[in-house]
């Protein structure tokens, strides 16, 4: 047997109906529609999320929240316990975060520091948000805290 003698077996594929070709076709007129009603109709038939007049799911269910234009401003979040594996001095940017494994590579935009727990020295923190707590926590530790603009991951 070749390539070009293979064929489907008999009566494995069968013709597609041919509707509105005249009487003689057997399914000329109404085209297997029936007589009158919706779905006899050009484009007929009910719109989709049609419940037959009950009043829709989609309609039913309450309305939650609101987005203005800009969508919501999305932060990878680190709390200051997470930062007990820098040495003392060090700088906690984005990428040092990253390479500690605290936030994902692709999250390096924006990042924000909360005052969850304790800081055991000073550090020195560049993130672009931080918590007033957060803030009061590693000041008084006597490290220091720098806003980045957005987008940046590092100065």
């Amino acid at each position: 047997m070749r390539l070009d003698e293979l064929r489907p077996a008999p009566g494995a594929r069968k013709g597609r109906k041919r509707v509105g070709r005249g009487p003689g076709s057997g399914h000329g007129k109404t085209s297997t529609k029936g007589h009158k009603g919706q779905k006899a109709r050009s484009g007929g038939g009910k719109a989709g999320g049609f419940e037959g007049g009950q009043m829709p799911l989609y309609r039913r269910l309450p309305k939650r929240g609101f987005l203005p234009y800009g969508g919501k401003t999305e932060y990878a979040i680190v709390n200051l316990k997470s930062l007990g594996g820098f040495p003392a001095q060090s700088v906690v940017d984005p990428e040092s975060l990253v390479q500690a494994g605290l936030i994902k590579n692709g999250a390096r935009s924006r990042v924000k520091m909360l005052g969850g727990g304790d800081v055991a020295h000073a550090l020195t923190v560049r993130v672009h948000a931080v918590s007033e707590a957060a803030r009061a926590k590693i000041e008084a530790r006597g490290g220091r805290v720098e806003t980045l603009p957005a987008g940046t991951s590092a100065s």
